[in-house]
This record gives C-alpha cells, sequence and structure tokens, in this order.
C-alpha cells in the first residue's frame, strides 16, 4: 500500500510557492526555471498531492521552498504580518468607519473608544457595546444559538460542491429546479450524464445531499469553533498562539487539517514554534484557514470589533501571514458588530474593513465585491465579474473567497437563505463561505426561530465531530457554552 500524505509533500509544495510568489511580486524566476528544468511538477489543480509522487525530487524541492520564502516581496509596506504595523495603518478612528454607501454610523457615547479605533481592552465582565446601541437583556444566547445553526447549514449548504467549478454548480442545481439557489442541493431529477460529468464532492455527497441529510455531518468549518471554544474555557481572552498550538496537539486530529493547519501542525512535531510554523514550507498561508477559525472570536466580542480582531490575530498567526490573517481579522470584527443585534450587515462589513490594511489585496477584493454587489442587481453577474477578475487565485485563497462572501452578504441585506445560497452560488470554497454567511445571517436574524425551518429541521440539533467531547452535542448547547465565554471577565 502505498500511503500518499497531502498537503505536505515538499515536491506537491513548490508549485504553490512559485504562484504565492506571482502574487505577492517575489522574483522567482529563476527557481521557476531551475524547478522546471529539473522535471518538477506544476501545482495540484485541486487536490492536495500529485498523482505521480516524486521523491527524487525532494530534496531539492525543500531547497527551492526555503529559497522562495527568504525572497523579498514589494507588498510587504501594504501587506504586514506583525500587528503592530497592521495597527499603524489601520489607526486612529475619532469617528464609527463608514456604511459602504459612505455614510457614518451611530456615534459613540461620550468618552468611549470609538468603534474600530486599537485601544488596550481590560477584562470585563459584560459584552462591551460601545457605539451601538442596545438591545434586551438576554438576547445574546438567542443569538448565538442562531449563529451557530446558521453556520450548520451554511456549510452543509455548500459541502456537495465543494472544488466544482462555477459551471458545474449551476448545472446541477439548474438541473433540479433550484437556481437561483433556494434549497439543498440534489440529485433527484438531474441527468445521469450529468452527475457523472460533475461529481459531487466524494466525502460530501454521502452525507449533504437533500435527500441523505441526518443531523450535521462532521466538517473543519465546525470543528475549529469547537476548538477555540476550547481554548476559550481553558486559557480565557489571553490566550497565546503557543496555547492555540499545544490544544490542537491535544485535540486535533492531525487527519482532519488541511492545508495551512496541515503545514503548521507537520512544524510543531518538527520543533518549529509559532510563528515561524505559518511561513516555514508553507505556500498556504494566505489562504482561508484562518478565517473559518474566527468565528467564536466575534461571538464571544459583541460590540467590540478591535478586540475580536486581535483575538483572531493570535490564533491566525499560528498558520497564515498577511491576507491570510486579515480574512480571519476581517469575519471577527464583522461578527463582533453583528452579534449587538443592533448593527446591520453594511455596518458590520464596514466595522471588518476598518481593522485590515486598507491598501491590502483582501481589502480591496471586500470593497469591490461590496461595491459590485450594492450597484448590480443580478447577482449572478456580480460572480462572473468575480471570477472574471480574481479567477488566477487558487480556489481556496482567502482574496476571491472574502470578495465573494462580502458581495453575498451585501446583496442579500441580512436575509438568511439569500445570503447563505448566495455565498455558495458565488463558487470557490463553497462550505467555508456558506459557513461563514450563515454565521453572519444567523447572528443578524437573532434568534433560532427566526430561520427558515428546512435550513435548521435537517440538522436534528446534532454536530458530528472528531474533536474530543463534543461529538453529537446540540446547537443549543454550543450556544449556552459561547456565551458563557461571552461573558466571562
Amino acid at each position: 500500500m502505498n500511503l500518499r500524505l497531502t498537503w505536505v509533500q515538499p515536491e506537491d509544495l513548490v508549485g504553490h510557492e512559485l504562484r504565492q510568489a506571482a502574487e505577492d511580486g517575489r522574483d522567482a524566476r529563476a527557481v521557476a526555471a531551475r524547478w522546471t528544468a529539473a522535471g518538477g511538477p506544476p501545482a495540484p489543480h485541486t487536490a492536495g498531492a500529485s498523482a505521480t509522487p516524486r521523491p527524487d525530487l525532494r530534496p531539492l524541492a525543500e531547497k527551492l521552498l526555503d529559497t522562495l520564502t527568504a525572497l523579498p516581496t514589494p507588498l510587504s509596506d501594504d501587506e504586514p504580518t506583525p500587528l503592530p504595523e497592521i495597527r499603524a495603518l489601520t489607526t486612529p478612528r475619532t469617528t464609527p468607519p463608514p456604511h459602504p454607501d459612505g455614510t457614518v454610523g451611530t456615534a459613540t457615547a461620550a468618552g468611549n473608544r470609538p468603534a474600530g479605533r486599537w485601544a488596550h481592552h481590560a477584562p470585563r465582565e459584560a459584552p462591551v457595546l460601545q457605539g451601538f446601541g442596545s438591545e434586551a437583556p438576554g438576547a445574546l444566547p438567542h443569538r448565538l444559538h442562531a449563529a451557530w445553526l446558521g453556520r450548520a447549514a451554511g456549510c452543509l449548504l455548500g459541502k456537495p460542491v465543494e472544488k466544482l467549478p462555477l459551471t458545474a454548480i449551476r448545472a446541477l442545481a439548474r438541473a433540479a429546479g433550484n437556481w437561483p439557489l433556494s434549497t439543498w442541493f440534489t440529485a433527484r431529477g438531474v441527468p445521469s450524464e450529468l452527475l457523472a460529468a460533475h461529481p459531487w464532492n466524494r466525502r460530501s455527497a454521502p452525507t449533504s445531499l437533500a435527500e441523505n441529510i441526518d443531523g450535521m455531518p462532521e466538517d473543519d468549518d465546525l470543528n475549529y469553533p469547537l476548538l477555540n471554544l476550547l481554548l476559550l474555557q481553558r486559557h480565557g481572552r489571553g490566550f497565546t498562539t503557543a496555547d492555540v498550538a499545544r490544544l490542537w496537539l491535544d485535540e486535533l486530529p492531525a487527519g482532519r487539517t488541511f492545508t495551512a493547519e496541515r503545514v503548521a501542525y507537520r512544524n510543531l512535531l518538527d520543533g518549529i514554534e509559532p510563528p515561524l510554523t505559518a511561513v516555514h514550507r508553507n505556500p498556504f498561508r494566505e489562504w482561508i484557514g484562518a478565517q473559518i477559525r474566527a468565528d467564536v472570536h466575534g461571538w464571544t466580542h459583541p460590540g467590540d470589533p478591535v478586540a475580536a480582531a486581535e483575538q483572531a490575530y493570535r490564533d491566525a498567526t499560528l498558520t497564515h501571514t498577511a491576507n491570510g490573517v486579515y480574512g480571519a481579522m476581517f469575519v471577527a470584527a464583522t461578527l463582533a458588530a453583528a452579534a449587538t443585534g443592533t448593527a446591520d450587515v453594511h455596518r458590520s462589513l464596514a466595522e471588518g474593513l476598518a481593522v485590515i490594511p486598507p491598501r491590502s489585496r483582501l481589502a480591496q477584493a471586500v470593497r469591490r465585491g461590496i461595491g459590485l454587489a450594492r450597484d448590480t442587481p443580478d447577482f449572478d453577474t456580480v460572480v462572473d465579474r468575480l471570477h472574471s477578475e480574481l479567477g488566477g487565485y487558487h480556489w481556496v485563497h482567502a482574496v476571491p473567497n472574502a470578495a465573494v462572501l462580502a458581495a453575498a452578504l451585501t446583496h442579500a441585506d441580512g436575509d438568511f437563505t439569500r445570503s447563505i445560497c448566495a455565498a455558495v452560488s458565488g463558487g470557490w470554497d463553497t462550505d467555508s463561505n456558506g459557513a461563514t454567511a450563515g454565521s453572519v445571517a444567523g447572528l443578524l436574524a437573532g434568534h433560532p426561530d427566526r430561520l427558515p425551518e428546512r435550513w435548521t429541521t435537517p440538522l436534528k440539533n446534532r454536530l458530528a465531530t472528531s474533536v474530543p467531547s463534543f461529538d453529537g452535542i446540540g446547537f443549543d448547547t454550543l450556544a449556552e457554552l459561547t456565551h458563557r465565554e461571552a461573558v466571562r471577565p
């Protein structure tokens, strides 16, 4: 038996690192020529490993990966990774961040920290709602319950079409009479030749098509929120990146990690400590992995987007740099604003943008997604434009996925079904985008009963996971546990 490990074989990583170099402006022509001359393969298109193992190329691949990482990037001034440098590009603020349409949101109360401004955050006994209005006491647990359900439903909706091209997603949904997308994917009524041409995601189809959903199956998009809940339970808000690393080694099976997370996990086992775990032979460091881990950081900081972003930063830098980190900070801050119950989706997105470097590629992509969605009535046209402009990135990269996520949320204007369906119908990393869109839209809905039953009933209040002590847990219980962390000093 030939055991082929995905996402960590050096000979499979060189092509990805060359692509990353082209994106961040490093001059890798000499390295690329040397790799090609040696017969080195390009990066695997969708999978984590090439079809034909090349162990003979491994020593050269390891050397070239180190050479590529050492090359300087001209984008470093606009896309730094150290938090002080990120802060310097996003501060100060004297008014709340503007809505995408340019209008300014609610002013902060006298003496309070303006929304979006970096500041020291002391321990607190209750959620900070500075810069936001107030909601009825006791509403936050219901809001968190809806967020957990929304994240699960959006993820599950996107699972069967993960890795499929946009044309295939549209063809499969249209064949089932489900376009524009409005409910679960199904194989019922879809011609067999179309199913053969565009097979569902192999691992997901048995548990995520309408005809066979039976509770929420395991997915890394749900495993990471569980791990971060454990992180807060054990270490509180003052956790360090090293605490994240130890928790993973204790509680996260290596086989449940992918892309940047698997590389970082390997680096930890090799004795490499964070933040070097994020850069050592890790060409996936600007992909979407840190972004899918950000929800709990936002959920537990309602009204305090800056603190949420800082917390997400400490998590993200175990595995990611620059735009990969910004994706996590953007989502955490957006969710922190939405968790108040007083900010609409547009202000929430503006709060997310306020904490990341404005000239970064991720910030530019998010603004582009918001602008297109605001100005274009037909969402398919929005998606086509984004794919035309950002299609050069890998389908798991943070930049295009943040753009389509922001576009979907903007176009849906807070509606739950439209939010998750637009995010998934936008292609690229469908389950991750659907999950984050569902999390935001669930918070905005404010209560589980306000989510359509067609999305929540099949979940059966049951989550499968390999994270210890959580398998089979209910989303209502998860909401209670998350609320405890949100109000814990």
